[in-house]
């Protein structure tokens, strides 16, 4: 491992909200240089430098459509902490640790990984930094260019801007869009956004701040992201909308999370989708957005703090509190 970065769903398991068996390794935005390969594997080779992101079989019907991140087996192959056969990828000992978190459990100096997401990328990449990539940065940036597709000259609302948030930001910047307002309430995060391509940013604490929405995306936004997910936000992403306009919601609060939208919002053509991995095949998504890193038009790195993988604790806390976007921890 060169690097993995920390991510709100590694802290969501960590509490219980998403059951892992334990003992366990987690960690699920690792970047790294392959050691070996066993059997049948031929996308990757010693050598190659890789991020890696989420397993899939890669013979389902949506994954053979294109979309990995609805995977039939998904739920196995990622949250299940042993391979198909029932094995374990990591031991102590004699114990069986649980591994395969998001397919890599990469919160280790060397990770057992599933092939199908190991993507390859070329080796004069800041490697350690690309990590975030495979999973929240994708997550945002899927959310906006493959579900989304704004217009160019669109308006787009994103609530929360931690990392998931900000790679939606820098997605609807690639895309042209006209108008971004973002609505977070650390103060940090609304400046880095603003510097990132944000067109306006506000705080969630703001009174009237529907009407300010309104008023910033000339009567409505076009598309909003909800990263949040909590009933207000997203009622509010919701209700921000234009018609017709749609909405992604991307966070991930636990295994349930019921909320009430209020059904005349949906009315004249309001949507609201629900959007895993930025229902993205990573071993396409990514090279592309490494491409538009290359042109200058997706400087992720911004969001960025690593830290030496000794200093996890720190880096967890970190991330607990908002103190940083994302963390990444190097080796």
């Amino acid at each position: 491992m060169a690097g993995v970065g920390i991510c709100h769903t590694d802290l969501t398991a960590a509490a219980g909200k998403i059951p892992f068996p334990l003992p366990a390794v987690l960690g699920h935005e690792g970047s790294g240089v392959v050691e070996s390969v066993g059997p049948g594997v031929e996308t990757v080779r010693p050598g190659d430098h890789v991020v890696l992101s989420f397993a899939s079989c890669r013979s389902c019907r949506n994954c053979v459509a294109g979309h990995p991140a609805y995977c039939a087996d998904f739920a196995a192959l990622n949250y299940s902490g042993r391979r198909p056969d029932g094995s374990t990828t990591l031991h102590s000992g004699a114990e069986e640790v649980h591994g395969g978190w998001f397919g890599q459990s990469s919160f280790a100096t060397h990770a057992v990984v599933d092939a199908a997401g190991a993507v390859v990328v070329p080796a004069d990449l800041p490697l350690a930094l690309l990590g975030p990539l495979g999973c929240g940065i994708q997550t945002g940036a899927g959310a906006v260019l493959r579900v989304l597709r704004p217009q160019p000259g669109s308006a787009v609302v994103v609530f929360g801007v931690g990392a998931v948030g900000l790679g939606s930001v820098l997605a609807a910047a690639a895309a042209g869009c006209g108008t971004i307002v973002v609505v977070d309430p650390v103060p940090g995060r609304r400046e880095l956004a603003l510097r990132l391509g944000a067109t306006a940013a506000l705080d969630s604490a703001t009174a009237g701040l529907g009407r300010d929405l309104r008023r910033l995306t000339g009567g409505g936004a076009d598309h909003s992201v909800d990263t949040v997910s909590s009933e207000e936000v997203l009622d509010l992403a919701v209700s921000t909308l234009r018609s017709p306009g749609s909405c992604a919601t991307l966070g991930l609060r636990g295994q349930r999370n019921p909320v009430l939208i209020d059904q005349s919002s949906l009315l004249m053509g309001r949507t609201v989708t629900g959007v895993i991995e930025g229902d993205v095949d990573p071993q396409t998504f990514i090279p592309e957005l490494i491409d538009l890193w290359r042109a200058g038009r997706f400087p992720f790195e911004e969001m960025i703090t690593t830290f030496p993988f000794e200093e996890i604790g720190s880096a967890l806390a970190a991330a607990a509190s908002s103190t940083v976007v994302k963390p990444v921890l190097t080796f």
